[in-house]
């Protein structure tokens, strides 16, 4: 008999946690797993179903809405009673609310939740994030195992007491590493109108939200450039504030140094001409995007979030600067810039940097092997 498993998430969109869940359950054991996913509708990545046993719930939305929630609960519990699941796996703050208490109240024996990252903050109003921790923490009694994708994710855990360590489980947040290379390719700047030549690209790849920070992005990229250096950022990520922070590069008479590009669907194509990556998230699961990025061989400069400190030793394959502090991140980027000996010898090691734990398909053997032993 096979172990009927089903995922929940709740929106489609572009991004790590969306991206290794559907790879999850398309690549899980087919003669061991039989798999159903569950999530709202109107994701990017909605059109990456089509080969997954997959039902939409157009009620399960990111946003808090009792109505909608209600509904998206009542509508769950029903397909996990008619499925019978022996595992239910969630995904995401909201999915992993409603998900694991529907599935509580419908009788599923094992309930698993991955943390991709924490739906509370540092930046939110205290009552608000003292109450999604309290959430979480009742969530985590009904939860069988707790899934984080970086150490400092599980120190965050028992530091505010979510869960217990006993049910903690680390699996990495998964990229496909063979898709990734050192070999360098300009055709996605030449088509910007950019020649490379002598210039240094500085990019990232994230999506335009406050959890990404893109102002202090905007901030270094702006302090570079009107100090004359040669280079061009780009920004890889869409949102409602694309069309802003466009707009913003052309009154400060910087748009032809900087893009805001949308959307790639082909990270490598940023990553293989790029020479500096950076990332200001003010709060993270695991980044995949900073393993991308230098599974390509490109240095990172990031600001010291989460997952993170998992991967980077700072200032041997790699910088880390204290949240929010522009003037170090602009600083360590111009000493880069400056001196193309160090930037060689940062990438050298970043090349180096043993990734293979960050490997998609090992992400997946893990999952299977927890699955199976539950």
């Amino acid at each position: 008999m096979k172990i009927k498993i089903v995922h929940i998430i709740t929106k489609l969109e572009l991004g790590g946690a969306q991206g290794n869940t559907i790879y999850t359950v398309s690549n899980l054991d087919k003669d061991k797993f039989d798999v159903t996913l569950i999530c709202g509708r109107g994701g990017v990545l909605d059109e990456k179903t089509g080969k997954i046993n997959v039902i939409f719930i157009d009620d399960l939305v990111r946003e808090i809405s009792p109505f909608k929630d209600i509904r998206a609960f009542l509508k769950i519990y029903k397909i996990i009673k008619e499925k019978k699941p022996d595992i239910v796996h969630t995904h995401s703050s909201k999915a992993g609310i409603i998900g694991r208490f529907a599935s509580f109240f419908a009788g599923v024996k094992k309930i698993i939740h991955t943390y991709h990252g924490f739906g509370f903050n540092d930046y939110q109003n205290m009552f608000v994030k003292y109450f999604y921790i309290l959430i979480e923490k009742i969530s985590c009694v009904i939860s069988d195992r707790i899934i984080f994708v970086s150490k400092d994710n599980i120190k965050t855990a028992l530091r505010y007491g979510i869960g217990k360590s006993i049910k903690y489980e680390l699996i990495r947040s998964g990229i496909k590493l063979s898709d990734y290379s050192n070999r360098k390719n300009y055709e996605f700047i030449k088509k910007l109108g950019i020649e490379k030549n002598n210039s240094v690209i500085i990019s990232t790849v994230a999506n335009l939200k406050p959890q990404k920070n893109p102002e202090d992005f905007y901030e270094v990229a702006k302090n570079i450039i009107n100090s004359g250096y040669d280079v061009y950022f780009i920004y890889a990520g869409g949102g409602e504030r694309l069309e802003y922070f466009k707009k913003k590069a052309e009154l400060d008479k910087i748009s032809s140094k900087i893009f805001f590009v949308g959307w790639v669907l082909k990270p490598f194509d940023v990553y293989s001409c790029s020479d500096i990556f950076i990332l200001t998230s003010l709060w993270e699961g695991l980044p995949r995007s900073l393993v991308e990025a230098m599974s390509s061989g490109v240095v990172p400069v990031c600001y010291k979030t989460d997952g993170v400190n998992d991967i980077i030793i700072d200032g041997t394959n790699g910088f880390i600067v204290e949240q929010k502090n522009i003037k170090k991140m602009t600083d360590t980027v111009k000493k880069l810039i400056e001196d193309p000996k160090l930037l060689e010898e940062i990438k050298e090691n970043v090349l180096k940097t043993d990734l293979s734990e960050f490997d998609i398909d090992f992400m997946v053997k893990k999952q299977e092997e927890l699955y199976l032993n539950l």
